[in-house]
């Protein structure tokens, strides 16, 4: 039940956590970038996403417990900690959890606060994804089209399309699981849990994930935090502005 995961690099410990309906795969480029800079990248897949193992059971708690045994495995202390969306809180609550195993933790597009449900029309038209007949990632993305518009969105998601076998595709999510349990992404974290070592959180100034009035709650429970702004990027903002991202991150480590 160990986590999948891509390392490469040499020197200080750097996790990097996916977002919800994502995968380690996304953060490829920059994990790179990162590891040239004398860090040991570990690009982490989550359970029920990418290549790490599928369970019934999906909540922040199981998460984090998930990146703990990663760590007691791999033998990793004193982490770098990067989590986008719904791998940032994942990060924040490790971090509140395992204060003394996480030397710098950063944020991406995600604040402490509570998030409605918001992922209905994408679940929809994953699971309407009929692989008993599909025979191109072309025809998925013409299904796909139909539930969301936004092409960018869609290359996200057939990311994870794969070959099961020859011919047939399939999609390495757990998609039941996840579309069960799709409440539990927008969960707070508990009010009373504060992390008080650096921190950085980074939003897209076209998202509205991280609001003018989340700074309160973030200071709150991150009083030793900067938030910064990535220009032109929304909520995938690593993957729309990369080189600002890689900038800010680089400058918050040397620091």
């Amino acid at each position: 039940m160990l986590l999948y995961s891509n390392i490469f690099g040499k020197g200080k410990p750097f996790l990097i956590l996916h977002g919800f309906l994502g995968m380690s795969d996304n953060w490829k480029t920059l994990g790179n970038k990162f590891a040239e800079n004398n860090y040991q990248v570990h690009l982490i897949d989550q359970r029920n996403h990418g290549r790490s193992f599928h369970d019934d059971k999906f909540n922040y708690e199981v998460l984090v417990e998930d990146l703990k045994h990663y760590c007691d495995r791999h033998q990793l202390n004193n982490v770098i900690l990067l989590g986008h969306s719904m791998g940032g809180k994942t990060a924040m609550l490790f971090a509140t959890l395992y204060p003394e195993m996480v030397s710098k933790l950063i944020v991406a597009d995600i604040s402490p606060r509570f998030y409605p449900i918001h992922h209905d029309k994408i679940l929809e038209g994953l699971s309407s994804l009929d692989f008993d007949n599909l025979e191109s990632r072309t025809e998925a993305d013409k299904v796909l089209s139909h539930y969301v518009s936004d092409f960018g969105t869609r290359q996200f998601l057939l990311k994870n399309l794969y070959w099961v076998e020859k011919g047939k595709l399939g999609l390495r999510m757990n998609l039941e699981v996840l579309k069960n349990n799709v409440e539990e992404v927008g969960e707070a974290l508990p009010i009373s849990n504060t992390f008080s070592g650096d921190t950085l959180f980074l939003r897209g100034d076209k998202s509205e994930y991280i609001a003018l009035n989340d700074t309160a709650l973030i200071k709150m429970q991150f009083p030793n935090s900067t938030i910064e702004t990535i220009a032109n990027a929304g909520h995938w903002l690593h993957a729309e502005n990369p080189n600002d991202f890689y900038d800010s991150v680089m400058c918050f480590l040397k620091e």
